[in-house]
């Protein structure tokens, strides 16, 4: 008595779950949204501004879509060139014409897409496809320094190969040079002048760290007739953070790896009348041998100052001939007084250690002297001795894109100090 009603109530579940898929299949067709709808081909619609089959898109003229009936509308427009670069552009309010308010890139290929709503509101889309002229003008951009692993006070260098003027040009230039590093920093560009960027961390780079420079600016207009060029991106690596630190009032170097002393070095640096530069440097290079002279930095031969010597492991900090190096004459001064022409002296043993020890980019840095402040640009890498405001001021993005060198400061001359 009991199996018929259990085989009714199966037969009835089965002809709802028909029904209801019934329905479903029902609702699967148009219901009266329009935005339900497989969007439809828009060419009807609207009107593209761009060049005719096989030919070139002038470069100076922007690109434009506009709707040809009164009630249909655009929706949205994305253009986007060959290498992934997005063209910027505005939709006017009521939705009758979108335009490129950005340059074209010179020499690519540009894809854009339309989506519209006609008068009953169904969607609508539209795909174009244009290519553009190539440019006759070329900014080149050069990444300094070469590959390889520097200590955490290495600059990045972008050499121009033309002049760069203006504010929103060098803004052009700065956000098409991007700079990424594992782990990440907060960084910026600094005009060194109109062909020459140096770029920072707020802080020293992180130590073993990553560094990825590369050139977002081929096919970018930066001004007049001017557009960017194809560039060799730039990897590079920090080694350990080393930082040398001579405070020349009390005669010694310290040393660290890390944050920690890995040795204390009693030296002499500049004496009156050549006091060594306050500051932070920068290791530019290492020489194993440098033969020095007087002559070099002015001093005149046979005087009572003058100085003919060799020089070993010396690693250097300025271009205008400062170093640290061996300094076997002075060893009875290391550690109590400074007899020097303006060099870092140490013994030979301590020399060879810190050549050793040390690579391009380490931090040296000197205090207690009675000499001036190394200088950011002119004399090497005296980046770090800008604070981070003042950093900034010489970006086109965050500041105003100047700097002193453009005012007249002049590179110094490769002349060697003992």
């Amino acid at each position: 008595m009991n199996h018929t009603p259990r085989t009714r109530s199966v037969v009835n579940c089965t002809l709802l779950v028909v029904t209801l898929v019934a329905g479903a299949t029902a609702c699967g067709e148009p219901d009266g949204d329009p935005l339900s709808l497989k969007p439809h081909d828009a060419a009807e619609l609207i009107s593209f501004n761009g060049p005719p089959e096989n030919q070139k898109a002038n470069l100076d003229k922007p690109i434009e879509v506009t709707v040809k009936e009164d009630d249909a509308k655009i929706t949205d427009v994305t253009a986007v060139d060959a290498d992934g670069r997005h063209l910027a552009g505005e939709l006017d309010a009521d939705g009758k014409r979108w335009h490129s308010t950005a340059s074209l890139a010179a020499g690519t290929r540009y894809t854009v897409k339309v989506s519209t709503e006609n008068g009953d509101g169904a969607p609508g889309s539209r795909t174009y496809a244009f290519g553009t002229q190539q440019a006759e003008k070329f900014l080149k951009v050069t990444f300094g320094p070469q590959a390889g692993t520097y200590g955490v006070g290495q600059p990045l260098t972008a050499e121009l190969s033309a002049p760069v003027t203006g504010k929103a040009a060098r803004a052009t230039v700065e956000r098409g040079l991007q700079v990424r590093s594992a782990p990440a920093v907060t960084g910026s560009w600094y005009w060194v002048d109109a062909k020459t960027l140096h770029y920072r961390p707020k802080e020293y780079w992180p130590a073993d760290a990553s560094i990825d420079l590369r050139s977002n600016l081929k096919g970018i207009k930066v001004t007049g007739g001017l557009y960017g060029d194809d560039t060799k991106p730039l990897k590079l690596t920090t080694g350990d953070r080393i930082e040398a630190i001579t405070d020349a009032s009390d005669h010694s170097m310290t040393v660290l790896r890390n944050g920690e002393v890995i040795n204390t070095i009693p030296v002499t640096t500049g004496k009156p009348g050549f006091d060594t530069r306050n500051g932070v440097k920068v290791v530019l290079a290492k020489e194993q041998f440098v033969r020095m002279r007087g002559e070099s930095i002015g001093i005149a031969a046979g005087s009572s100052e003058s100085y003919d010597l060799p020089v070993y492991w010396a690693t250097r900090v300025t271009w205008s001939g400062e170093y640290v190096h061996a300094a076997p004459w002075s060893t009875g001064s290391q550690g109590n007084a400074n007899v020097s022409h303006g060099c870092t002296g140490m013994s030979t043993a301590d020399a060879e250690w810190f050549f050793e020890t040390v690579r391009e980019g380490d931090i040296v840095k000197v205090v207690g002297s009675e000499g001036e402040m190394m200088t950011p640009f002119d004399n090497g890498f005296g980046d770090w001795n800008l604070s981070w405001a003042e950093w900034q001021k010489g970006s086109a993005l965050h500041g105003d894109g100047t700097s002193e060198t453009e005012s007249g400061v002049e590179t110094a001359r490769l002349r060697p100090q003992v």
